[in-house]
């Protein structure tokens, strides 16, 4: 059986759905109430998109009721983990968030944890029982609409390793390297970089985790545009988009991400793949 805390997201559209009411008390207090019978259930899977603070205490009230139901395993799919940004200390003074959450959810002690394509490394490593889904099915089904000559772009150092690994299992697609210089006390992106010549008109996929605000895709886009880059494509596993879809959809053809953390209208321009097609 399957429990899934936001009510607009249901990636195993198979598995029998727990009813539950839920509601925040007017102090500010997420509570829950597991409305089925469970008496027979031993095993549940809980799902979440976690998009604030909030989230993670209905998530952490909702693993307690189960509890007091006497469910023995409970399994999380959580496929956007928050904070996985935030996963060194740059400047003194800063918390290292995401192992905040990851021992809150590790104080839950649940059978496994799954995640979709975490920032980092860092990530699985801070969490208990924890099963990885890579971006690798996500980006083979972005691809196969596109020509095949595309380029796979790495917009930066962090996202190489796993942008080799697409190309590993993609085959055949070639890889081109770039970079950007980031402020880390005040954020701002400058010296966006492409280590090629000339793109040869080809198009170019440009492949990352998350988008919030686009602006390393903004200035990335640009540089190819400078090296004779063919049309512009982005994908990334998850669509956070803070200021919206305007400015980038004046840079790329179609941008594509997947509803693993809200879901968005799917237009010419944008394409959201449903997670439970790469689950």
């Amino acid at each position: 059986m399957i429990l899934n805390l936001d009510n607009s997201f249901n990636p195993y559209p198979d598995k029998k759905v727990i009813a539950f009411e839920s509601f925040t008390f007017s102090g500010g207090e997420p509570h829950i109430k597991i409305l089925d019978d469970l008496t027979t259930t031993k095993e549940v899977f809980i799902t979440h998109r976690i998009k604030s603070f909030n989230d993670i205490g209905l998530l952490l009230v909702a693993v307690n009721a189960l509890r007091n139901m006497e469910v023995e395993k409970i399994n999380l799919f959580m496929p956007y983990f928050p904070a996985a940004r935030q996963d060194r200390l740059m400047v003194k003074g800063e918390a290292l968030s995401v192992k905040v959450y990851a021992e809150l959810i590790n104080n839950l002690y649940l059978n496994s944890i799954t995640i979709f394509d975490p920032h980092s490394e860092v990530t699985s490593a801070l969490l208990n029982n924890c099963n990885v889904i890579e971006n690798h099915q996500f980006i083979e089904n972005v691809i196969k609409t596109l020509d095949k000559n595309t380029l796979l772009i790495s917009p930066d150092g962090g996202a190489l390793k796993k942008i080799y690994k697409v190309a590993s299992y993609l085959q055949n697609y070639e890889v081109i390297e770039c970079s950007k210089s980031r402020n880390v006390k005040t954020g701002k992106l400058s010296g966006f970089k492409v280590y090629t010549d000339d793109l040869q008109g080809k198009d170019c996929l440009i492949v990352d985790d998350i988008c919030d605000g686009g602006g390393t895709f903004l200035g990335l886009a640009k540089e190819l545009k400078a090296k004779n880059a063919g049309k512009l494509y982005l994908a990334v596993s998850h669509g956070i988009f803070s200021k919206g879809l305007e400015e980038l959809s004046k840079e790329f053809e179609i941008i594509f991400t997947t509803n693993s953390f809200k879901g968005i209208e799917t237009t010419n321009q944008v394409k959201q793949i449903n997670i439970s097609e790469i689950i």
